[in-house]
């Protein structure tokens, strides 16, 4: 290579070869480390050689889990207390939409959104389960309890030769007699009087169907009481009658309508109601009276 100033004569300058080792001031050739070792361009996403990767972060804490579980917990106590029961069962479905909501979020802990959601869960049916139990617990308050005797004249002695203890008065085996007071939580129920012979009351009324062949009426008068904290009506007393062979007559297999019918009767506490039914009973039959003083309540038998 040559150089020629301008207006001078041309005159040659020979070449500075070029010398690697020669480098500016704190430069490497390139490739090449302070320590030796060669650097070599790397590609997308690839770390230099010997360096380590950098840690993927942490997941974060997921607050909404955290909310859903707390209010799961306190949604499960509640729907375990009866009288709290409506709280329970308005937290537990928030819970339940809080928890799946905290599983949907990117980024964060799964741990606490799947328990409060199976806790939202399970409180639930346990809520149900608490619910149903304080509903037959209202129902049985409310139709009636166990049922006593509370003063009873014993049946004729050659009706109960083999009579069981006397504890045990008003079973069929040991029936009490007419006059007895029969007596639950909400009602007393006393039998009055039996008529054997009850078809000349029933054809008074010229609506009723005459006794086919081979049957009669039978006529029981009672007198119900309420004894509630509320109301309730007569028609919650129940009355059939009980054959010797074991089959039950109710007055439904053949209504027939009495003039001093035990009606529908609302009634609050301490009145009283007193009414008459009819029976179709097949002719030769000894019956007993069963009384159910209030719907589920203890029967109680009654020798006419």
């Amino acid at each position: 290579m040559t150089y020629q100033e301008p207006g001078a004569g041309s005159q040659s300058v020979p070449p500075v070869p070029f010398n690697q080792s020669q480098q500016p001031y704190g430069q490497q050739p390139y490739g090449q480390q302070p320590n030796g070792q060669q650097q070599y361009p790397q590609g997308p996403g690839q770390q230099p050689y010997g360096q380590q990767p950098a840690p993927e972060p942490k997941s974060g804490r997921n607050i909404l889990a955290l909310v859903a579980l707390i209010v799961s917990v306190v949604g499960f106590i509640f729907a375990c207390i009866p009288g709290a029961l409506i709280v329970g069962w308005i937290l537990l479905p928030i819970a339940f939409i809080l928890s799946i909501v905290s599983l949907c979020l990117k980024g964060t802990g799964k741990g606490l959104g799947v328990a409060g959601l199976i806790i939202s869960i399970v409180g639930t049916i346990v809520g149900v389960v608490v619910f149903f139990s304080v509903v037959a617990v209202a129902i049985d308050d409310a139709i009636g309890g166990d049922t006593t005797v509370v003063e009873g004249s014993a049946a004729p002695e050659e009706a109960v030769e083999d009579a069981a203890p006397a504890e045990e008065a008003g079973t069929r085996e040991n029936p009490v007699g007419l006059g007895s007071t029969i007596q639950s939580d909400d009602w007393t129920v006393v039998v009055n009087s039996h008529n054997a012979d009850g078809n000349a009351t029933v054809g008074a009324n010229s609506f009723n169907e005459a006794a086919p062949a081979g049957s009669h009426y039978e006529i029981v008068n009672y007198t119900v009481t309420y004894t509630g904290d509320d109301s309730g009506f007569a028609a919650f007393v129940s009355l059939d009658l009980v054959t010797g062979g074991g089959n039950v007559i109710n007055s439904f297999d053949n209504l027939a309508i009495l003039d001093d019918g035990m009606g529908l009767d609302e009634l609050f506490n301490g009145a009283s109601a007193t009414g008459s039914t009819a029976f179709l009973v097949p002719d030769g039959e000894s019956v007993l009276i069963r009384v159910s003083p209030g719907m589920g309540a203890d029967e109680v038998f009654v020798k006419p």
